[in-house]
């Protein structure tokens, strides 16, 4: 098993070679199972990752297991909406159900639609991501926040994560471009999704309290509910706890460990604010995670200088892909991270939060960071 190489893969101001990236793509088709499920290293499926990998496969244009990917979302798709947490050689092994797992096949669908061109696709897809948002919109309290998981019993979960409920609005902005282009709009999503940015943009007291992981630092800059000095703020207040120089992101602030699909998230991040510099110089440092064959291992425990865990995932290999198409622009969905914040921060969604009231005396809370 060949060890993590030494250096970065930068070609000038280009992360990656084309040909680097497609051996990256075909890493991910070569994981795929012939039904079309693209599982983890134990052999588990669960909707989100398998969406991210269905993303890097068409951005390097390996359009039939990309289209295998999605047939396979619509074949499995519960009556009510959901997938199951986890899917192992097509037999459910949790049958509870994640919002942001859900809701994500908006983006999914949305990325192919903006690489391909191709209408009628979207069509096909339009009917399970209208039932899959409706699903996760189910889960939202009178506040507006959208509820993490259904338990196995069909319970709701006692509370909203910041993380999850940030992919959830970048899903509802792309869920109602889908809308408007199968002329079924939605106002009542683009409303939620209003409400939803403001929380994360503005309400921490909102969500459960993830903090010590890398991805409630930046995930309301990539899902677009934060943008411009306010994204800024919170990148910088987070950077010195979860940024290794040369190595990459830890995925939780107290374990020397850094994973790739954490440094690659915060890529996208940063080139949605606009700092190229900084994202190219975080992408070249976790280079040293590509194996010989264009896949990557999931993470290295710096301490002990050791791959970990020891194995190279697919989801792992899709944020690399998805964050040199960020940067380079190679494929038509390299904008759907940055795009995500169109609406974010209108001032009428402050409305019956509380927000109005305390801009009103002066109080800064609204807008604190955390």
């Amino acid at each position: 098993m060949a060890e993590p190489q030494e250096g970065g893969l930068l070609h000038g101001d280009q992360p990656l070679a084309r040909a680097e990236l497609l051996a990256t793509g075909e890493a991910i088709a070569r994981m795929q199972e012939r039904p079309g499920a693209i599982a983890w290293p134990d052999g588990h499926v669960d909707a989100w990752d398998h969406i991210e990998c269905a993303m890097a496969l068409s951005a390097c244009g390996l359009r039939e297991p990309a289209r295998r990917a999605y047939r396979w979302l619509r074949e499995t798709q519960r009556a009510d909406g959901s997938w199951p947490r986890s899917v192992t050689a097509g037999r459910v092994t949790d049958p509870a159900a994640e919002s942001h797992h859900a809701a994500y096949v908006a983006v999914g669908a949305w990325h192919e639609y903006l690489v391909t061109g191709d209408e009628r696709h979207c069509m096909v897809m339009w009917p399970t991501v209208r039932r899959a948002v409706e699903w996760a919109l189910a889960l939202r309290t009178p506040r507006g926040e959208v509820g993490w998981e259904r338990d196995a019993a069909g319970l709701p979960g006692t509370y909203a994560l910041l993380s999850g409920c940030a992919s959830i609005h970048q899903s509802l902005r792309c869920a109602v471009a889908l809308a408007k282009l199968a002329d079924d709009p939605r106002p009542d999503w683009e409303l939620a999704a209003d409400r939803l940015g403001h929380l994360v943009a503005r309400h921490p007291e909102a969500f459960a309290d993830k903090s010590r992981f890398a991805m409630d630092w930046y995930y309301p800059v990539l899902g677009g509910a934060l943008r411009g000095p306010d994204a800024a703020a919170r990148l910088a207040a987070g950077w010195d706890t979860f940024v290794v120089p040369g190595l990459g992101v830890r995925c939780v602030s107290d374990q020397s460990w850094v994973t790739a699909a954490e440094t690659c998230e915060l890529v996208i991040a940063l080139d949605a604010c606009g700092r190229r510099e900084q994202a190219l110089e975080v992408f070249a440092s976790v280079q040293h995670l590509r194996h010989q064959d264009g896949s990557y291992w999931t993470g290295w425990q710096f301490d002990n200088q050791a791959p970990f865990p020891r194995e190279r995932s697919s989801w792992t290999a899709a944020a690399v892909v998805l964050a040199a198409d960020a940067l380079t622009g190679f494929s038509g969905g390299a904008g759907i991270f940055r795009d995500a914040s169109e609406g974010a921060g209108r001032d009428e969604d402050r409305v019956g939060c509380g927000c109005e009231a305390r801009d009103a005396v002066g109080e800064p809370g609204a807008t604190s960071l955390r």
